[in-house]
């Protein structure tokens, strides 16, 4: 960094506390510490940067550490039996909580959490009391499970866990596998709702469908966002095997809302459906992005939607992809509402616009500094990688683009950065602290293959390449349009989001 611009980060040593922190929990469930805007606190849209902050209360922020060793203890999201028989006996014995409340059930490969981040805010603009279960965290644990719009507080995380930890010991105890993580989260949310209660559960799968954990709900409606090759280990090796397993969240009679898709999977989700005597509305057939424009802070969209055309929405987000996501969306809503089917109207229009205007979506396109611009982007496959080049290509126009890339070991990573070497003017590899973080060095070598040695630098700390990656952008001089793009990884993103202190 020059010595006119201070470094970007609050302290010096923040990334070696993050990996001190982190010495005795799992990497992939640890809670990075972050500040955050005031949280809303009364029923209605989201607002503000919903990730919480660690507990100020010494005592409970203590129980929450302890909470998260003994999840860390489990296996972890990607150690998968695939079978939903833990979960469905946990719910037996704590009385079906998931069946207290109408669902509307989400998977695809991209764009699952921003979509239901849309769906949430909508259904809090229309009054009703949501809650919403998403993952993986950006930051926080708690992040999974929100009540109106708002992540769930330290206090009650610790009491939902304490409630259903000796239902959890039971299940342990008769099963062959004891409960994951992912499974007793899952639990945790479902009981959580029933016990608010909430008017309507906003669920995104974990990983595929029909043996996801998740998978115990009756979704009234299956949203469906865009498929691609992702998780290839566990879901198949082509966009068709991958829908054939999503597909399994469609129940009988249910909605389904389609995005986008490949002909191949999407003739395997309608082959479902029919199977099933669910109805189907397809994305560019009865519903999608009528226009859409480039405006500051986000973009202005028109969606047609299943009862008709909903103009001039502003949508505080960024990319093309995001205006799909929102007419997913807004479908899906309005298919929980009955429009399309029982009723041929569109939603209140004032509703609507409101909703949409305070959506977020933390570490999707994010822009959390200026001069230079740094933006947070998750992409972590190929797909979101050139869904994410594309948008910040259109929204912004650098002049010269650094990339910070943190991948982890089981992913495509060449593929992805492929997809971001035509917008990347530099690139700075780096690793962030999780166990499946891919070595710098390792991950350095993919990238001479595709970017050439002289664009490639390689910091193994984050912090380092943060700070290598500005002082690249601010090589052009103040007003020169540089910017930066950290991406990759979730993990990367959330460790990037505290060392230049969102928040």
């Amino acid at each position: 960094m020059s010595e006119q611009q201070p470094r970007p980060f609050d302290a010096p040593d923040a990334f070696d506390e993050i990996v001190d922190a982190e010495t005795d929990r799992d990497p992939d469930l640890a809670v990075i510490e972050a500040g955050s805007r005031t949280l809303r606190t009364q029923a209605g849209p989201p607002r503000g940067d919903q990730v919480p902050a660690r507990p100020a209360d010494p005592e409970v922020d203590k129980t929450l550490r302890e909470i998260e060793q003994e999840l860390a203890s489990r296996w972890g999201e990607t150690k998968l039996e695939p079978s939903v028989s833990r979960i469905t006996a946990l719910m037996d014995l704590l009385g079906e909580p998931q069946h207290a409340y109408p669902s509307i059930h989400i998977t695809g490969t991209n764009g699952k959490t921003s979509t239901a981040r849309m769906i949430e805010a909508l259904l809090g603009a229309f009054e009703l009391r949501t809650g919403r279960y998403t993952s993986p965290h950006v930051q926080s644990i708690t992040e999974r499970i929100s009540l109106d719009g708002v992540p769930m507080d330290a206090e009650r995380f610790i009491a939902t866990y304490r409630d259903i930890k000796p239902y959890v010991d039971m299940v342990d105890s008769s099963q062959d596998y004891r409960l994951s993580f992912f499974e007793v989260l899952t639990g945790m949310g479902y009981a959580a709702f029933a016990d608010a209660p909430v008017d309507v559960a906003v669920v995104e799968v974990g990983m595929g469908g029909g043996w996801d954990a998740t998978n115990v709900i009756d979704g009234s409606v299956a949203v469906i966002t865009p498929i691609s090759l992702d998780h290839t280990d566990r879901l198949g090796g082509t966009p068709a095997e991958i829908a054939a397993e999503k597909a399994g969240i469609i129940k009988q009679g249910a909605t389904v809302i389609l995005a986008q898709q490949s002909v191949d999977a999407a003739q395997v989700m309608l082959k479902k459906a029919v199977e099933v005597d669910a109805t189907v509305a397809r994305e560019g057939m009865e519903f999608g992005v009528v226009s859409r424009e480039v405006a500051v802070g986000g973009q202005l969209v028109t969606l047609r939607g299943l009862g008709g055309e909903y103009e001039e929405i502003f949508l505080p987000l960024y990319g093309a992809h995001q205006a799909h996501n929102a007419s997913v969306a807004l479908a899906a809503v309005e298919a929980f509402f009955g429009i399309g089917d029982q009723h041929a109207r569109t939603l209140d229009m004032d509703t609507v616009r409101t909703a949409f205007a305070s959506v977020t979506s933390p570490g999707r396109l994010e822009v959390v500094r200026r001069s230079p611009t740094v933006i947070l982007d998750a992409a972590h496959n190929p797909a979101g990688a050139r869904v994410s080049a594309d948008g910040v290509t259109e929204a912004f126009g650098f002049s010269r683009l650094i990339g910070v890339v943190g991948a982890s070991d089981d992913k495509d990573v060449k593929a992805v950065l492929e997809a971001f070497e035509p917008v990347f003017t530099e690139i700075v590899v780096t690793q962030n602290s999780s166990h499946r973080a891919m070595d710098a060095d390792m991950l350095a070598a993919i990238a001479v293959e595709v970017f050439g040695d002289e664009r490639v630098v390689v910091e193994p700390r984050l912090d380092d390449a943060l700070e290598a990656a500005i002082t690249l952008a601010e090589e052009e001089a103040e007003y020169s349009g540089a910017g930066v793009l950290v991406t990759g990884s979730v993990i990367t993103v959330g460790e990037a989001r505290l060392l230049l202190g969102k928040g």
